[in-house]
């Protein structure tokens, strides 16, 4: 079987990724701790028996693990490794209760938690900002060359020379923009601005679904209009003007996984197009055969995903315990320990469930199952 065989090139640009995206998040959560004057005992990257490790001044042992696949920062004051389950200790000292994660202020607790995202979204805009002011942005200008006869353009009636203002409602500035919008949107009418002869022009057109077979082997369904524009330059930005391209480009990337997920939930697309830990390390090793850019993009999508699955509102994921939070904002009081301990068990169980979905989803797409059957036939 070609995964196998393949297996060693899969996993290092895989390990290489995920460990520094890792790091980061929790490096979030350990530098906005240790602002607030929490004391931070373990730094743990992967989890299981200790590979090697070392305890630094301030009496944090940091350590890397036997099992990469995620990663963890115990505060001091934690009954576990998810900050979770917290009550009050009359044994602390005063001295320990100043630097113990769970007698901190309830907004100096969220900040904490948050971090660890949110430096996932900051080092998203860094490498973006990187490539777009040191190789350069793509830019397509939105003006039709092409139009496929057949397709839902020439249904719609667009031509070649049209410059495209805006869909549905959304100014366009590029090509690309035209591309992220009807991508994840087959099936569903919108209208066009368009710009012909000098004056503006509204015209509805409905994306076709299109379902391919990409270069590596996974089934893919997007919207098509039908049309191409063959003008592609890389435009370089200055510096500030990359970071804001930058922190464009993670907001659409957290837009479409949304609208994505949005379009699981309704049926419109299928739960089969969800990728797991071995979905994602077979595109690392795909990307990292293309090019370092390729790579560093794809650390950067990686990266805003990361964080914004930490962000969902599922106990054991920090959105969960902001969700705690706010439930102690409203109540005046942490939520009772019964109520956290159904919360946590509840939420395991979801990633639990989530992870064989999308695990079950890779080896459909390794085509593991043929080849198990194939040993038996």
């Amino acid at each position: 079987m070609a995964f196998l065989g393949d297996l060693p090139s899969i996993v290092l640009p895989f390990l290489i990724t995920i460990t520094v995206l890792i790091f980061i998040h929790e490096l979030g959560h350990y530098l906005v701790a240790r602002w607030n004057n929490v004391r931070v005992e373990v730094f743990s990257i992967g989890f299981g028996r200790e590979i090697f490790g070392w305890n630094d001044s301030r009496g944090t042992h940091w350590k890397f693990c036997w099992i990469p696949i995620g990663g963890y920062v115990k505060f001091f004051g934690d009954m576990g490794v998810a900050s979770g389950l917290g009550e009050e200790d009359d044994s602390l000292t005063p001295q320990e209760r100043d630097v113990a994660f769970h007698h901190k202020r309830l907004g100096q607790r969220a900040a904490i938690v948050v971090a660890g995202p949110l430096a996932n979204f900051v080092l998203a805009i860094v490498l973006f900002a990187g490539l777009f002011s040191i190789v350069g942005q793509p830019f397509t200008p939105p003006v039709v060359s092409t139009v496929t006869p057949g397709s839902a353009a020439a249904s719609a009636g667009l031509e070649p020379g049209d410059r495209i203002v805006r869909v549905r409602g959304s100014k366009i500035a590029r090509f690309e923009d035209i591309q992220r919008i009807v991508q994840i949107r087959p099936g569903e009418e919108m209208a066009l601005v368009i710009l012909r002869d000098g004056a503006e022009h509204t015209l509805s057109v409905t994306p076709r679904l299109v379902v391919e077979e990409d270069r590596f082997g996974n089934t893919i369904r997007f919207g098509r209009l039908g049309i191409r524009s063959t003008a592609i330059e890389f435009v370089k930005r200055d510096p500030i003007t990359a970071v804001w391209y930058g922190f464009r480009a993670t907001y659409e990337i957290v837009g479409q996984t949304f609208v994505a997920l949005q379009q699981i939930v309704s049926g419109r697309r299928g739960a089969g197009e969800l990728a797991g830990p071995l979905g994602i390390a077979q595109m690392s090793k795909d990307v990292a055969t293309i090019s370092l850019l390729a790579s560093i993009q794809f650390a950067a999508f990686l990266s805003v995903s990361l964080g914004l699955i930490n962000l969902f509102p599922i106990p054991v994921l920090d959105g969960g315990h902001l969700l705690f939070y706010g439930f102690e904002a409203l109540r005046g009081k942490p939520l009772s320990r019964k109520a956290q301990e159904y919360g946590l068990r509840f939420g395991l169980l979801l990633i639990f469930g989530l992870l064989l979905l999308t695990t079950f989803n890779d080896l459909n797409r390794l085509d593991l199952f043929g080849f198990v059957s194939g040993l038996f036939s």
